[in-house]
């Protein structure tokens, strides 16, 4: 197990007339002798002064730093003390969120953590709106020569770095070190992500046949990309396969461990997109589609991303109809995120407030006085339009009232209808049904914080035992973790690409079909769900 950046300890024979050795010739051959496996070992042009004569002052013997790369090992620094700590920081570089850890490669240990939003949202909030703002110009511009830069394309490559810069100062702070002393960096993001991130022409990636202009970025140094790290430290790319298939997913099957499962697994991965894999160690098949927004607060009015204030759990109770909901935080409610959405809108069907097509039923058609006086206290009429107040802010939970609108009820049912469709397409497309899943993994905020069984009565995910269902955070963040730490975990990332086949939904009729038959709740077919229980809505 070797990290990206490991220190060896060595000890030379000092110079003298009859050996005229010179001082990095001296080191790296004393290198050679203790690593014994044959790479090839280099000091880099801008390490050889330094590292000669920190190699000198120790009295030729201390601890080498070495750049473990994929072409060999570079020798990077040197002291006459091993040091206690080599730090490395892992990026989840997402669309709308960057969050980030601070790891010590010598143990393993998170030294410090951060997050923040990709402040390259102030040139949209989608990816499709950032590619359009950094192809301007080469749009116009006809024919492109080889040395065009779009200033589009500068800008949101300065603002990410300028992010990630950042985040880096912040984390070495709390980890009592200056952001130099960081020594290396691992990026975990979609295709798009780190086309800007490196700021590479990211023209063809939404354009038939959607090819992105590399998949693999290797090589990589923090001073190209004037990063306030290390500036030899290296940078690993997550490689990605498409322009709909980044380096995020890698890193999330990655974490998984799904790749040596000898049993078939599933992972869910939500966020600006629903990203879907399924297989096991011989074989893996994924697809992503666009189910996730109005999971992540992109859609709702009241929608948030999962952090303080959001309401990540509610609860109505059938007898009573009183509501219990919490906040992540435990402050004021603000706004509601996806698993909160998600609780609220299955309890309101199970509560026969919302009918099978997610539409608000009229309380003056409400036979059951409980629900009746329930349904007229809590569905109002805003701006012409009827919507669900969950908490009203005169009875001191909050500053305004949070609300569910017809228009986020819509946006609920299409993104669950598409979550479905994408999980039932893939798993025909090699023959096997939901029940010969040995486990579903749940990744990210979407996983973290999902109740399975309302995201089942709502016909989002399938209807098997809770025990399936595994949550393991940010697999995006854990993966980049994983490659910082160990190299076998780095050509794992490769093994993993080249056994993937990836379904492409945009032309796959049979998703469309099947997005068609789960706009209801739970679905066309209530046999696909017979945990949920069905209501007779025209007896009320």
């Amino acid at each position: 197990m070797k990290a990206i950046v490991i220190t060896v300890q060595v000890e030379a024979i000092a110079p003298d007339l009859s050996d005229n050795t010179a001082d990095l010739d001296r080191l790296q051959q004393a290198l050679a002798r203790k690593l014994q496996d044959g790479r090839s070992l280099s000091v880099p042009l801008r390490c050889m002064t330094s590292v000669a004569r920190a190699f000198r002052d120790a009295g030729f013997r201390g601890y080498a730093l070495l750049n473990n790369l994929e072409t060999g090992w570079a020798v990077v620094a040197f002291s006459a003390e091993e040091p206690r700590v080599i730090a490395a920081m892992a990026l989840d570089l997402g669309t709308t969120h960057l969050e980030a850890t601070l790891v010590n490669l010598r143990n393993g240990k998170t030294l410090a953590s951060a997050n923040l939003e990709n402040a390259q949202i102030v040139y949209g909030a989608d990816i499709l709106s950032r590619i359009h703002h950094a192809t301007a110009r080469r749009r116009q511009q006809k024919p492109v020569t080889s040395d065009f830069q779009d200033p589009g394309l500068d800008e949101l490559q300065d603002t990410i770095i300028g992010s990630i810069n950042g985040l880096a100062c912040e984390l070495a702070k709390k980890a009592g070190m200056a952001a130099h002393d960081i020594r290396a960096l691992s990026v975990s993001g979609n295709t798009t992500m780190t086309h800007l991130f490196l700021g590479v022409d990211p023209y063809t990636l939404c354009r038939e046949p959607y090819i992105p202009l590399f998949n693999r970025a290797q090589g990589i140094e923090a001073s190209q990309l004037h990063l306030r790290i290390s500036p030899v430290a290296p940078l690993f790319i997550m490689p990605s396969i498409g322009s709909y298939f980044g380096g995020d997913l890698i890193a999330g099957i990655l974490a998984s461990g799904m790749a040596h499962s000898e049993k078939t697994r599933m992972l869910i991965d939500v966020g600006t997109n629903a990203e879907v894999v399924l297989g096991n160690s011989e074989w893996l098949i994924a697809c992503a589609g666009a189910a996730g927004p109005a999971l992540e607060g992109g859609v709702a009015r009241m929608g948030m991303r999962a952090g303080p204030g959001a309401i990540e759990y509610v609860a109505i109770d059938p007898e009573n109809y009183g509501i219990d909901f919490r906040t992540i935080g435990g402050v004021a409610p603000i706004g509601l995120c996806g698993s909160g959405l998600i609780d609220l809108v299955a309890a309101m069907y199970l509560t026969r407030i919302i009918d099978i097509r997610g539409k608000f039923r009229d309380p003056a058609a409400e036979q059951d006085p409980m629900r009746k006086e329930f349904m007229n206290r809590h569905l109002l009429s805003r701006n012409g339009e009827i919507c669900f107040v969950l908490v009203f802010a005169d009875d001191g939970s909050g500053e305004d009232d949070v609300v569910l609108e017809q228009i986020d009820l819509d946006a609920m049912i299409r993104s669950k209808a598409a979550m479905y469709a994408i999980l039932r397409t893939l798993i025909n497309q090699v023959g096997l049904d939901f029940s010969d899943l040995d486990e579903i993994t749940v990744a990210g905020a979407f996983g973290r914080h999902i109740n399975p069984q309302s995201a089942i009565t709502l016909g989002m995910l399938p209807d098997l035992p809770l025990s399936v269902y595994r949550p393991i955070g940010n697999s995006s963040l854990a993966g980049a973790e994983q490659v910082l730490l160990d190299e076998d975990a780095r050509q794992e990332c490769e093994r993993i690409v080249s056994n993937i086949t990836y379904l492409e939904l945009n032309v796959n009729q049979e998703f469309m079909i099947r997005f068609s038959g789960a706009r209801f709740i739970p679905h066309t077919d209530p046999a696909l769900f017979p945990s949920v229980p069905l209501f007779d809505f025209k007896s009320g």
